[in-house]
Protein backbone atom coordinates (compact mmCIF):
# COMPACT_ATOMS: atom_id res chain seq x y z
CA UNK A 1 0.00 0.00 0.00
CA UNK A 2 1.37 3.42 -0.89
CA UNK A 3 1.36 6.11 1.75
CA UNK A 4 -0.56 9.33 1.19
CA UNK A 5 1.45 12.52 1.12
CA UNK A 6 1.97 14.19 4.47
CA UNK A 7 0.24 17.32 3.20
CA UNK A 8 -2.88 15.30 2.31
CA UNK A 9 -3.03 13.76 5.79
CA UNK A 10 -2.54 17.10 7.51
CA UNK A 11 -5.12 18.81 5.28
CA UNK A 12 -7.73 16.15 5.99
CA UNK A 13 -7.03 16.27 9.73
CA UNK A 14 -7.48 20.05 9.65
CA UNK A 15 -10.76 19.72 7.73
CA UNK A 16 -11.97 17.15 10.26
CA UNK A 17 -11.03 19.36 13.22
CA UNK A 18 -12.79 22.33 11.66
CA UNK A 19 -15.93 20.29 10.92
CA UNK A 20 -15.91 18.84 14.45
CA UNK A 21 -15.55 22.30 15.99
CA UNK A 22 -18.29 23.80 13.81
CA UNK A 23 -20.66 20.92 14.54
CA UNK A 24 -19.99 21.02 18.29
CA UNK A 25 -20.47 24.79 18.37
CA UNK A 26 -23.71 24.89 16.38
CA UNK A 27 -25.00 21.58 15.03
CA UNK A 28 -26.87 21.79 11.73
CA UNK A 29 -27.65 19.38 8.95
CA UNK A 30 -24.79 20.86 6.95
CA UNK A 31 -22.27 20.58 9.80
CA UNK A 32 -23.36 17.00 10.36
CA UNK A 33 -22.79 16.13 6.68
CA UNK A 34 -19.38 17.85 6.67
CA UNK A 35 -18.35 15.94 9.78
CA UNK A 36 -19.60 12.68 8.31
CA UNK A 37 -17.81 13.32 5.00
CA UNK A 38 -14.47 14.15 6.60
CA UNK A 39 -14.81 11.23 9.01
CA UNK A 40 -15.44 8.87 6.10
CA UNK A 41 -12.49 10.30 4.17
CA UNK A 42 -10.21 9.84 7.19
CA UNK A 43 -11.34 6.25 7.61
CA UNK A 44 -10.78 5.57 3.90
CA UNK A 45 -7.34 7.18 3.93
CA UNK A 46 -6.22 5.20 6.97
CA UNK A 47 -8.05 1.94 6.24
CA UNK A 48 -10.00 2.03 9.50
CA UNK A 49 -13.67 1.76 10.47
CA UNK A 50 -14.11 4.37 13.20
CA UNK A 51 -13.05 7.98 13.62
CA UNK A 52 -11.21 7.11 16.82
CA UNK A 53 -9.17 4.47 14.98
CA UNK A 54 -8.67 6.82 12.01
CA UNK A 55 -7.26 9.60 14.17
CA UNK A 56 -4.83 7.21 15.87
CA UNK A 57 -3.83 5.75 12.50
CA UNK A 58 -3.33 9.23 11.02
CA UNK A 59 -1.02 10.14 13.90
CA UNK A 60 0.96 6.94 13.36
CA UNK A 61 1.05 7.62 9.62
CA UNK A 62 2.44 11.11 10.18
CA UNK A 63 5.12 9.64 12.47
CA UNK A 64 6.02 7.12 9.75
CA UNK A 65 6.14 9.78 7.03
CA UNK A 66 8.36 11.95 9.24
CA UNK A 67 10.68 9.00 9.91
CA UNK A 68 10.87 8.22 6.17
CA UNK A 69 11.70 11.84 5.41
CA UNK A 70 14.41 11.87 8.11
CA UNK A 71 15.90 8.61 6.83
CA UNK A 72 15.97 9.92 3.26
CA UNK A 73 17.75 13.09 4.39
CA UNK A 74 20.37 11.09 6.26
CA UNK A 75 21.05 8.63 3.42
CA UNK A 76 24.37 9.34 1.69
CA UNK A 77 23.97 10.53 -1.86
CA UNK A 78 26.12 9.10 -4.63
CA UNK A 79 27.85 11.69 -6.75
CA UNK A 80 27.21 11.51 -10.44
CA UNK A 81 30.34 11.27 -12.54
Amino acid sequence: MSLPAEKEVRTLLARFAEARFRHDLQPTGRSSRELEDTSSALCAMTGTRTVHEALAAADALLDRLRANRRAAAERPRALAA
